[in-house]
């Protein structure tokens, strides 16, 4: 089979992104609306060396490429990669703030909540062979924004795509955070072999790729809670969680050696929060902000806007962008331009799908259009 092709939307600085190029995908598009996040995109990709997208980097909004006069430019690159004889997909998280139980819960008519429907009218629009969509529990588990996605969901199974969808954690994939995500996949009917009416559910491998159980580390393990914050220490691992040690933050700074890594000096230093950062216990997760991570825990979700605050462990000090890209179990050797604004650095980083995630979800999804799809592209 040819490499599968993907058009990316809503696409960050690319984590999503990452995990299938890393994985058997070729990505062709790259649309990102918000410039510096574009910027450390295409940043990002020259220092790993990858090749850059075939239709380049297109930062106009999703309104305008599904509803506007660029309408017309997607559907020539669409129709165009179509004659590569490679199946093409469509990939994208639209921002959900709006969905979110901690963010805005404005729902589909916020600002944010009318970019999922956009995406999904731009699927039924451009038809791509298959599609992925990412986003947060809220549009799973809050009523009425659950109304919504099933009501998204019930269009693409009118346009002729059968779907599967899962609510899954990054920390079942070997992220060393609690982060709730839902996964949806699409393909048109025509092109699988799959008997399913109108629901892939049971042909997904998910249990392939999923490498801990949720509950177990989550509910059922003996986690250090919290200890007295001791500034520079050094503590052995407890005993309890020894056979997990790559789940914890301490174990992914050393794997990316984040003292050492380009972002490593990016953090912010507000002076007033100074002696608080000095009183808080490692590990004391438990306020909406200020949260010092334990190092020998995983992290909470990783979400640095709306004044949410991760502290270090064992500094009196925010974590880095180099510590939080590590939280979000990225390579070491991705980084982000120096010149970008911290702000934009976690907020951007805040809102990336963790690599790992994406890299199981792209095995996955590979491995279905390997064994499944009637066509031999």
């Amino acid at each position: 089979m040819k490499k599968p092709i993907l058009f990316s939307f809503f696409s960050g600085s690319g984590f999503l992104d990452l995990g299938f190029e890393m994985n058997g995908f070729d990505v062709q598009y790259v649309n990102e609306y918000h410039k510096p996040f574009l910027s450390a995109y295409k940043y990002s990709r020259e220092k790993l060396n990858i090749k850059k997208p075939k239709y380049g980097f297109d930062d106009r909004s999703i309104e305008e490429l599904v509803h506007g006069n660029a309408a017309f430019e997607l559907q020539d690159k669409v129709s165009d990669a179509k004659k590569s004889g490679s199946l093409l997909g469509f990939i994208g998280g639209p921002p959900c703030p709006d969905f979110s139980v901690g963010g805005k819960n404005k729902g589909s008519e916020g600002d944010n909540g009318k970019l999922t429907k956009v995406y999904v009218e731009g699927i039924i629009k451009f038809l791509p062979d298959f599609f992925i969509f990412e986003n947060v529990k809220g549009l799973w588990r809050t009523k009425r924004h659950r109304e919504f996605y099933e009501a998204m969901k019930s269009k693409l199974t009118d346009a002729g795509y059968i779907l599967a969808d899962r609510l899954t954690n990054s920390i079942e994939f070997g992220v060393p955070q609690d982060r709730d995500r839902i996964i949806l996949f699409g393909i048109k009917k025509g092109l699988t072999q799959s008997q399913s009416n109108g629901c892939l559910l049971n042909d997904l491998n998910w249990p392939k790729y999923i490498i801990f159980d949720k509950k177990q580390l989550l509910e059922d393990t003996a986690w250090p809670s919290q200890d007295a914050y001791q500034e520079n220490s050094t503590t052995e691992i407890p005993s309890e969680v020894k056979t997990l040690k790559e789940l914890t933050i301490q174990h992914w700074f050393e794997k990316n050696e984040v003292d050492s890594h380009p972002n490593s000096k990016d953090f912010f230093t507000p002076r007033a929060a100074l002696v608080r950062f000095q009183t808080i216990n490692e590990g004391d997760v438990t306020k909406k902000s200020f949260k010092r991570l334990h190092r020998w825990r995983y992290s909470p979700t990783a979400a640095y806007g709306n004044n949410e605050v991760h502290i270090h462990p064992y500094f009196s000090r925010r974590i880095s962008a180099a510590e939080a890209l590590a939280i979000q179990s990225l390579p070491k050797e991705f980084q982000l331009p120096s010149e970008m604004s911290l702000s934009n650095m976690f907020k951007t980083i805040g809102n990336g799908v963790p690599f790992l995630l994406s890299s199981g979800v792209a095995k996955m999804i590979k491995d279905y259009l390997k064994m499944n799809t009637n066509l031999t592209k």
